[in-house]
């Protein structure tokens, strides 16, 4: 592995992380291993977080809306300028994929630990992203090669690719601006409301249409490079048990994937980030057929939520990776030097009610308590006694577990989902034990349709009253002072020696 620093390397000491929760706290355990100081940025709204108190300084840059905090790239910049930070970190969701915000940090002098403005532009359209990859000979889904406004052309090439399709927005992302459409009758009303969504959500109302496959799975290729030209992929993540269009479980490696249809997905995801010069972590997603065929769908530039999955089968640290990348330093693995390693699984822990169409839920954690022991890890951002803010996503953890193959590792799934304890909010605790012990999931048997083939609100148990009362009086005795048990309590926690500075 060549370790040699490059020589265009950019020395840094310390990081401003612009963003919050579990993942804010994720890169700034990384950061401190690394020896590099960290800051936090906050909103009124997070003024007790985990991620401020564990960060060597922190700064208040607004009041709850994202709006006017966490999106205002101005603030961020100029408390990283002021506090001496070297590069900003954006994580993930917020200014993460903002090209601009890129532009403005480098225009600052400071180092954005992801890749190049003009990489974010150009994978950030899914149309401008299909024709950068176009020369790779890359399986794409029957479509519009360009975006289209106008109804009747949009209408045209839906009769060309065969009904069902979808309608789908440009500059679009979490399933905004999107519509299955099954018949042409129904071409006209939901190309409208594809269309306004997309305007309201992103400002832009351009879409494309494509074949809608009816079972399809959802995986992503892990890819890394430098800005040497050297990239690499770190295998793949099933992805296809999501709501919403949006993911909830995912596992490492993918059950279905032969060696073959792996190396050749791996070689695509490449050649997508060779297509628009990338550099730093990204994900390369796709969907697969009943038949494993595949097609390139997107490309996101930055690191994902269910990166762990991906750290535990690898034992590849992929923030340090982004770090070093940010500093000009050649990639010390190449695609020889990795294997997959046994098998992961994550579920998302959301506040969320299963029973109620997944509508986001919100409250105080009356009782907090993280599932332990072998092969499980916990990412989130909260304790006990802690809000579960409304102005957020409502995700609470991340629950990932690990074994020497699949079934260990959902075995240590059901054990820690069964550990987890959670009073004051609803959860997605109970969906996830639905899925871990459901036949189809457990055969590898499923695709993105399984929420709604085999899911029914009333699959997930209600919580036991009686039960959820005896946990949390059992809490809160074990932290009461002159208990001997130290852990966290419902008051407001006090700075630790971390937290110098909080402006």
């Amino acid at each position: 592995m060549d370790h040699r620093p490059s020589t265009n390397a950019r020395p840094i000491s310390k990081i401003l992380v612009a963003n919050r929760g579990e993942i804010a706290l994720r890169v700034i355990r990384s950061a401190r291993e690394m020896g590099i100081r960290t800051v936090a940025v906050y909103s009124e709204a997070d003024r007790n977080a985990l991620h401020v108190r564990h960060a060597d300084e922190a700064v208040c840059i607004g009041p709850p809306p994202s709006a006017e905090s966490y999106l205002r790239g101005d603030k961020i910049i100029d408390a990283g300028r002021r506090l001496g930070a070297d590069a900003i970190h954006p994580g993930y969701g917020f200014l993460s994929e903002n090209a601009a915000f890129a532009r403005q940090v480098a225009e600052a002098g400071l180092v954005f630990i992801g890749p190049s403005p003009e990489s974010i532009e150009t994978m950030g359209d899914k149309l401008a992203a299909k024709a950068a990859v176009a020369r790779y000979n890359i399986p794409m889904v029957p479509g519009t090669p360009a975006a289209i406004t106008e109804r009747a052309a949009a209408k045209r090439r839906a009769a060309e690719v065969g009904y069902p399709v979808l309608i789908k927005a440009s500059a679009g992302g979490g399933g905004k601006g999107m519509r299955v459409v099954e018949n042409e009758a129904a071409f006209d009303e939901q190309m409208e409301r594809a269309v306004s969504e997309a305007i309201s959500a992103f400002g832009d109302g351009s879409v494309f249409v494509e074949k809608y496959l009816t079972s399809p799975r959802h995986i992503e290729i892990q890819v890394l490079g430098d800005q040497h030209g050297n990239l690499i992929h770190l295998f793949e993540r099933e992805c296809s048990i999501q709501r919403r269009h949006q993911k909830v479980v995912e596992e490492a490696p993918s059950s279905v994937l032969t060696p073959d249809i792996r190396e050749r997905m791996g070689r695509c995801a490449v050649d997508v980030a060779r297509a628009c010069g990338y550099y730093g972590a990204g994900t390369v997603e796709f969907i697969v057929d009943e038949n494993l065929d595949f097609y390139f769908l997107e490309m996101n530039t930055r690191l994902q939520v269910e990166h762990p999955v991906t750290e535990l089968i690898t034992g590849v640290d992929l923030v340090k990776l982004q770090i070093g990348v940010a500093r000009g330093e050649v990639l010390p693995l190449r695609q020889a030097d990795l294997r997959i390693l046994g098998h992961a699984v994550e579920v998302r822990v959301y506040a969320e009610d299963p029973a109620n169409n997944f509508l986001p839920d919100i409250g105080t954690l009356t009782t907090y308590v993280r599932p332990q022991g072998i092969g499980v890890r916990v990412d989130d951002g909260f304790e006990q006694g802690m809000d579960v803010p409304i102005h957020y996503d409502p995700m609470i953890a991340k629950l990932i577990t690990f074994g020497k193959d699949r079934p260990e590792a959902i075995e240590r799934m059901r054990r820690a989902l069964d550990e987890y304890r959670v009073t004051g909010v609803e959860t997605t605790l109970g969906f996830g034990r639905f899925v871990m012990q459901h036949p189809a999931f457990r055969a590898g048997q499923f695709d993105t349709n399984f929420v709604q083939k085999y899911f029914n609100p009333s699959d997930v148990p209600a919580a036991d009253p009686e039960e959820a009362l005896l946990a949390a009086a059992l809490a809160n005795f074990l932290t009461q002072p002159g208990r001997g048990v130290t852990g966290p309590t419902t008051e407001k926690p006090a700075p630790r020696s971390r937290w110098r500075d909080r402006r």
